[in-house]
């Protein structure tokens, strides 16, 4: 270990995150291999060593026998204004080398509010931000994750965005930068050739022009690159890899916990959701695929609780097939199972009495919208009798608490929408007085709400967010209606929303906002403790760039979006005709019942069939 950072540590917050030398950690050759990648996680270890794509990734670029990829997370502020001090410059985790040592950072993003910690990475690497001042082919700097499927708020600063899911497309990647360091390729080759992978997007290869209202005329690609650059997704689940050897984090993490992923995509179509239509088409692994891959990780890590992941739990049809094999190991060993994003639709008896066999964990269910009118507008397809039918199990069952989801400002809501938030959850108390097992230990009904966000790739990403004033006289009209001291309310600070909507919805010139933001020293801005509202306005004022052009502006639907060039499997036009049965408080069948041919399928390969 650098004797500076021997120095610095006693005097930092949890030391652990900045050691290293965690059990089962790959540790190579340095010298045996031809590219070393810094795997960069925008955000706090806690937060990275909890995310199973990174844990997937990491174990599949390292199955290259020419490749060591270790791992490197942003500091916390502590340890940030140590560093800074002593002149360390940000290193991996596994060999303590400075990232200027890397042949490629490879930068997980799944969310927006991620992207000034990116910047803040790239500097403390001690490389250029921008993409176009970083001259040589090494180290490549590139990007995946959810935020990749509107990459332009950050295209200045990244060399190619990969899109989709990337167990093959990142080895093919690795693969081709092999060869172009071996050949001495320059970095204007290495990108022409890189856009011909499937899934990546070269963002200086395409050319974008601009009407005078400020909306996109048009992106052209050149030299090459692909018109749209398709998603690229595993057809087959079962038969990719997945660590079921993982590192044991020394320190606590987030998740602390094995997590079992049981398919990818949603048969559902919530109008609102993003990850709904770009993580489309469905697949999902077998039980007992799951069985062993569960077990094995547990003796591999001795963790003490499961947790099976998906956008949609209960929607994996051999639910109770799988619950009953992990049991099998777990009841015994006192092992917890959980199962996060269940629904209120479908939540059974049977499924609880398998959730509480080990141990007990409070119920939430995401109702999203305050009216059946707008659940069906949104095409939640949750009914009131559902939500109460699914409180009378639990409460029987001895649980008494239970945590309600909303979203204020989604398209079409009314203030009656709004009351009717409160008033169920008189409803759900009036069902807890009449089902509850045990009165005695009172009940808790928690019910928060957060500021509806539009999405690109989502059938309201043409719409507008309401104000933030708006969002607070919402707020205020259902604070003033709950009256209930059983029932707690919290909501979502808006300011940050509104960021995340300008970021999620942006082009290419708000990539001079979030440097400018960076500059006046922003970093970490997912946390209340760093996120600041004034950096990021005086920020566009300085850009001349308005926030509200992004966030707050309903988009025609003939306009050409920033995003429309990345294909995510899902027709524009499926798009445009769920947005049209929105405002006819119309739903449409889940997956499972009928095929809405929105277009997904046609990224299964092998005759493979979308698992809905």
């Amino acid at each position: 270990m650098d004797k500076r950072l021997e120095r610095i540590l006693p005097r930092v917050q949890k030391p652990a995150r900045y050691t290293g030398g965690e059990y089962k950690q790959i540790m190579k050759d340095k010298e045996q291999v031809d590219i070393r990648l810094a795997f960069c996680f925008p955000d706090t270890y806690e937060i990275g060593m909890s995310n199973l794509g990174m844990s997937i990734l990491y174990h599949t670029m390292n199955s290259l026998d020419f490749v060591w990829c270790e791992r490197c997370f942003a500091p916390w502020g502590d340890m940030y204004e140590e560093m800074k001090k002593a002149g360390i410059p940000l290193y991996a985790l596994e060999s303590g080398d400075p990232l200027s040592a890397f042949d490629s950072l490879a930068f997980s993003v799944g969310y927006e509010m991620a992207y000034t910690t990116v910047l803040d990475m790239i500097d403390m690497a001690g490389l250029p931000l921008r993409s176009a001042d970083r001259k040589d082919l090494l180290p490549i700097v590139w990007a995946g994750g959810t935020s990749a499927v509107n990459a332009e708020p950050m295209a200045p600063f990244i060399d190619l965005f990969v899109v989709g899911e990337g167990e093959e497309m990142n080895n093919e990647l690795l693969t081709l930068l092999r060869q172009a360091k071996l050949e001495h390729w320059s970095k204007h080759d290495f990108l022409v050739q890189a856009a011909q992978i499937g899934g990546v997007y070269v963002p200086s290869l395409y050319e974008v022009s601009y009407h005078e209202d400020g909306s996109i005329a048009a992106v052209k690609p050149t030299e090459g690159a692909p018109e749209r650059v398709v998603k690229r997704i595993i057809s087959d689940l079962d038969s990719v890899p997945f660590p079921t050897d993982p590192i044991v984090p020394s320190t606590e993490v987030v998740h602390d916990r094995v997590n079992l992923e049981l398919f990818r995509g949603c048969v559902r179509g919530c109008r609102f959701c993003q990850a709904g239509y770009v993580y489309r088409p469905i697949r999902a692994k077998k039980p007992e695929t799951l069985v062993r891959q569960g077990i094995e990780t547990l003796k591999n890590t001795g963790h003490e609780d499961v947790t099976l992941l998906s956008l949609s739990t209960s929607d994996y049809r051999p639910l109770n097939e799988l619950c009953d094999g992990l049991l099998d190991y777990c009841e015994a060993r006192s092992i917890g199972l959980s199962l996060p994003s269940l629904r209120a639709d479908n939540f059974s008896m049977e499924i609880m009495e398998k959730l509480q066999k080990v141990r007990k964990s409070g119920l939430t269910f995401a109702v999203e919208g305050g009216s059946q009118r707008l659940r069906d507008a949104i095409n939640k397809n949750v009914t009131e009798e559902d939500l109460l039918h699914t409180c009378s199990i639990a409460f029987s069952g001895g649980w008494n608490s239970v945590k309600l989801y909303y979203m204020l400002g989604l398209p079409t809501e009314t203030d009656e929408d709004i009351l009717g938030i409160a008033e169920m959850a008189n409803k759900v108390l009036h069902c807890w007085r009449e089902n509850a097992k045990n009165k005695n230990r009172g009940v808790k009904n928690t019910i928060s709400t957060s500021l509806f966000i539009p999405k690109p790739h989502s059938p309201f990403q043409w719409e507008a967010m309401i104000p933030i004033p708006e969002y607070l006289r919402r707020v205020n009209l259902l604070r003033g209606a709950i009256t209930a001291r059983n029932v707690t309310y919290n909501w979502h600070d808006a300011a940050t929303s509104l960021i995340e909507a300008v970021l999620s919805k942006g082009d290419r010139r708000v990539a001079d906002v979030i440097e400018e933001v960076w500059r006046q020293g922003g970093r970490l801005d997912a946390w209340t403790d760093y996120f600041d509202l004034d950096r990021w306005m005086k920020a566009f004022e300085t850009c001349g760039v308005d926030p509200a052009f992004y966030a707050h502006r309903e988009i025609p639907v003939d306009a050409v979006l920033p995003w429309d060039h990345i294909d995510v499997g899902v027709r524009k036009s499926h798009l445009q005709h769920e947005r049209e049965m929105a405002y006819e408080s119309r739903l449409s069948p889940d997956c499972r019942h009928q095929c809405a041919a929105c277009g997904a399928a046609k990224l299964l390969k092998g005759g493979i069939r979308c698992d809905g």
